[in-house]
């Protein structure tokens, strides 16, 4: 009995780290997806991992969302509108590592306004290269995360 509990602490603390250290990036924090914000420097703040979500918000009304390769990225051209993602609440899930585009396909939004912006995407337990203040701070989380779930296991091995 006792055993089977420790297993089942052991398993949960091992899925639950992995959902802790998934990161879900606001694209434009507080301003969102939309016209005349700097999303290369927004993006350049950024460390985004394997696992990680880009979280689109906006008025679908006035925008929408294409993920697209360097060369339609550099010239402002898009898929066919059946592809974009349109909602208003689009989320995109990093399930590989590599260099993602992403613009918006209405009218001069793209080539005008900036609204477009890449990433580079690592590994999922590759070293960032110098953490932005908002990775410290999930750093931190992550490490009280886990000496919490320790101290659970301890707790439920010396009292089983």
């Amino acid at each position: 009995m006792a055993s089977s509990r420790v297993v089942f602490i052991a398993i949960s603390m091992v899925l639950l780290s992995s959902v802790a250290l998934a990161a879900d990036h606001i694209v434009g924090e507080d301003k969102g997806w939309t016209v005349d914000v700097n999303y290369t420097q927004w993006a350049q703040e950024m460390v985004f991992r394997v696992g990680d979500n880009l979280v689109f918000n906006y008025d679908p009304s006035r925008h929408n969302v294409f993920k697209v390769n360097g060369t339609l990225f550099q010239s402002c051209t898009f898929p066919p509108a059946n592809e974009a993602l349109s909602t208003g609440k689009d989320i995109i899930q990093l399930k590989t590592e590599g260099r993602k585009w992403y613009v918006c396909g209405i009218a001069d939004h793209c080539s005008t306004r900036q609204m477009k912006f890449v990433i580079t995407v690592l590994p999922e337990a590759a070293p960032a290269p110098s953490p932005p203040p908002s990775s410290v701070a999930h750093s931190v989380v992550s490490s009280v995360f886990g000496v919490v779930m320790a101290t659970m296991v301890a707790i439920g091995v010396i009292f089983a």
